[in-house]
């Protein structure tokens, strides 16, 4: 998911996106939070590795470094990652996943490893043309330096295609819930005493020279997505 916050009441009239009262709204300074969701993310790395290379017991660190050796855009094979029930960006519509432009003359392990990173950063993006779309400037993402952002190549092409900064910082999400549980409790005095030591470990900036090749594979991808919802 992608959180984010702006000062200004605004809303998607499909709601393919949830829009909420922030924690530090006020009448005198309004935050609205914009919450996008997308379903089929890291349960489609877990479902490939243990059910695509569990037999050759790959972790997911070989798996990605199995998937950097593929190019951008995986030699035109497509996943659409939306394996886990309706999805909000798509209208609660419940597509499946699916799996286009299989070649089995071309395509290897290593491009169903790529293509399905790649169909998470897509469709992550294409939720975030809804928020855009909302006036919200998409320039820094924070996460925590867990999950999908271990892999180098999900980072790097989420910060490319997204044209953000992608700032991993050393926590996850179970942390982020026992401090807002924490604040809430009143363990804390407040945020700025919960997050005390939370620091970025790494950035991720856009890298260009492969921002071409994944434009046209993001565009690639969308037009297969347009495709199915027609369908």
């Amino acid at each position: 998911m992608v959180y984010g916050v702006s000062d200004r009441k605004n809303y998607d009239r499909l709601s393919r996106v949830n829009v909420f009262v922030h924690v530090n709204h006020s009448a005198e300074n309004p935050r609205y939070g914009v919450l996008l969701c997308l379903n089929g993310t890291g349960i489609l790395n877990s479902w490939l590795k243990h059910n695509f290379v569990a037999g050759e017991g790959l972790d997911y660190e070989q798996m990605n470094e199995l998937a950097a050796q593929v190019p951008v855009g995986s030699d035109g094979l497509v996943i659409l990652p939306y394996g886990n029930g309706a999805e909000r960006t798509l209208e609660n519509r419940n597509i499946g996943a699916s799996i286009h432009g299989w070649n089995f003359n071309v395509h290897k392990k290593a491009h169903f490893l790529r293509a399905a990173q790649e169909g998470i950063v897509f469709a992550l993006n294409y939720g975030l043309g809804i928020m855009r779309q909302m006036g919200i400037q998409l320039t820094t993402v924070k996460a925590g330096n867990a999950n999908m952002f271990l892999s180098p190549l999900f980072a790097e092409a989420f910060a490319t295609v997204t044209q953000a900064s992608v700032e991993l910082y050393n926590t996850d999400g179970s942390q982020g819930a026992a401090r807002g549980a924490g604040i809430g409790a009143g363990v804390y005095k407040g945020p700025d005493e919960a997050f005390v030591g939370l620091e970025p470990v790494k950035t991720i900036e856009p890298n260009d020279k492969l921002a071409s090749a994944y434009q046209q594979a993001y565009a690639g991808w969308e037009e297969v997505l347009k495709r199915q919802l027609k369908a």
